[in-house]
């Protein structure tokens, strides 16, 4: 009888089969968003946890490789703010935020450049390799990808050798993804008087998703998502999704933590831009990138161009509304 219970020959176990017909009904469930978002463009801001911990690097480069083989075309933007800090100190090199951007001298450049072009980036595309996807490293640097100007502050600061991202030239981005390759883009870049700049990952990769028209723009963090009243235990309470107007009235309103600001800022110009849907999901949860992509559990929180949902709702709905 169809959906009944199957009988095997005695050699081979119920246990056996049942796990079987499990991998087998995930890999059914993941059918439908795989046929909706095959050739399309993802953006991965890289960073957090996710790029510390080693299972957690070997199990996001797998699974970016498979987004790669089911015919997505996956485009990783990282930073790399735990490795220039541990450089930075060792060196001696004093680590300086304003508004959740570092303040950049000229010292601090040399940091960065060392740690996202001589440390982060090769391993990033190392992983990816291993894990069967053909990747390549790309500086913001390269064929103009990223032209800056200098940055500042919220409220005006001097940050140094920071840039701001005035224009995206995909061509390279273009050609490597029609080639068949996966990009992984570290975020140093070049004002137009050529001085080399740092670039913060969350700016550039919202920039970067826009000017690709990507249909996904995705963070990994270190929190679940965002969250309203953060801090306060008793009010606090995780935001399923949202619209990227409310999402812009908290950010003028003064209602984000620090270092979520440039995430936000990235995601509203990202979406107001043309990017469909923003992401924001715990890297610290394995697989975080594919249960959001291929199943029918959405984790995180997700900004989108008009809300679905009752604006204040805090829980989860089922994620083929939340993609619906």
């Amino acid at each position: 009888m169809a959906g009944g219970q199957i009988t095997t020959a005695d050699h081979v176990s119920a246990e056996r089969v049942e796990a079987a017909q499990g991998k087998a009904a995930v890999l059914r469930e993941a059918l439908p968003w795989i046929t909706r978002f095959h050739g399309n463009t993802v953006v991965i801001k890289y960073g957090g946890n996710a790029m510390v911990d080693e299972q957690l690097k070997r199990s996001f480069a797998a699974d970016v490789a498979l987004l790669h083989f089911v015919g997505l075309r996956p485009v990783i933007v990282h930073g790399g703010g735990p490795q220039i800090s541990a450089l930075a100190e060792q060196l001696g090199v004093t680590s300086t935020f304003v508004g959740g951007l570092r303040v950049t001298d000229a010292a601090m450049m040399d940091v960065v450049r060392m740690s996202l072009l001589g440390q982060v980036n090769p391993e990033v595309v190392g992983l990816v390799q291993s894990a069967g996807a053909p990747s390549v490293g790309v500086a913001g640097t390269d064929a103009g990808l990223l032209q800056v100007r200098p940055a500042v502050g919220p409220h005006g600061e001097d940050l140094g050798l920071v840039g701001e991202v005035d224009r995206v030239d995909t061509t390279y981005l273009e050609e490597l993804l029609d080639d068949g390759f996966l990009p992984v883009v570290a975020t140093v870049a070049r004002d137009a008087d050529g001085q080399e700049r740092n670039v913060n990952a969350d700016l550039a990769a919202g920039a970067i998703a826009a000017a690709l028209g990507a249909s996904k723009l995705v963070y990994l963090t270190d929190v679940p998502g965002l969250y309203l009243d953060f801090g306060d235990p008793d009010k606090q309470a995780l935001v399923s999704e949202l619209s990227v107007d409310r999402l812009e009235r908290m950010l003028a309103a003064d209602q984000l933590h620090e270092g979520m600001r440039p995430k936000v800022r990235s995601i509203v110009s990202a979406i107001r831009a043309g990017v469909p849907q923003a992401h924001i999901l715990d890297g610290r949860v394995l697989h975080a990138v594919l249960i959001e992509v291929f199943t029918d559990e959405g984790v995180g929180t997700m900004v989108t161009q008009a809300s679905l949902i009752r604006e204040g709702a805090a829980a989860a709905p089922a994620h083929e509304e939340r993609w619906a």
